[in-house]
């Protein structure tokens, strides 16, 4: 049976009967998602691969496919480049996020299947299951974890596995 994690505006994640705490888009859920509105789409996605840093991170037991950050890797994040929502090396003339950052907010990154088959400038970019800050303030639009639970999610996950961003708190586990 597939199983979908569910993430809901309070700021709860359950994946396989297990509740989890989250840090969600600081303009919360939307269904009409714009570069730069600071809020989390509605919607189910794919959990695309998983990046990590390696000097930091061991390794991820997972089963989607993994990926070394690296210090040059960058995403794009500008709605008039031809990479928009897309893996890009550093340095890069357009704006795009750094994704090897000082914090460690982006130690493990797992980008969305959400906008990204193919892009449309504008329907919102880098929208990452990544970790929350201690203080699990809000994001840009992600959905972060402690980095204890989202390695432990990421342990149980399979290729099918997607998350769900539900905006009524009655949707049951699928």
């Amino acid at each position: 049976m597939k199983k979908d994690i569910l993430v809901y505006p309070s700021g709860k994640l359950v994946f396989d009967g297990k509740e989890y705490q989250c840090a969600i888009g600081k303009n919360g859920f939307t269904t009409d998602k714009k570069e730069g509105d600071w809020a989390t789409p509605v919607g189910c996605f794919p959990l695309r691969e998983v990046f990590y840093r390696k000097d930091r991170i061991e390794g991820i037991q997972t089963n989607l496919p993994t990926r070394e950050t690296k210090e040059d890797d960058g995403w794009s994040d500008d709605v008039n480049d031809e990479y928009y929502n897309k893996l890009v090396k550093l340095p890069y003339r357009g704006s795009h996020e750094k994704l090897w950052r000082e914090d460690e907010v982006y130690d493990v990154i797992v980008p969305l299947g959400y906008n990204d088959n193919p892009p449309i400038p504008g329907k919102g970019s880098a929208i990452f299951m990544h970790v929350a800050r201690p203080t699990y303030s809000p994001t840009a639009g992600c959905v972060a974890l402690s980095l204890h639970d989202l390695t432990e999610l990421l342990s149980k996950v399979s290729k099918d596995t997607q998350i769900c961003v539900v905006s009524d708190e009655s949707v049951k586990g699928k």
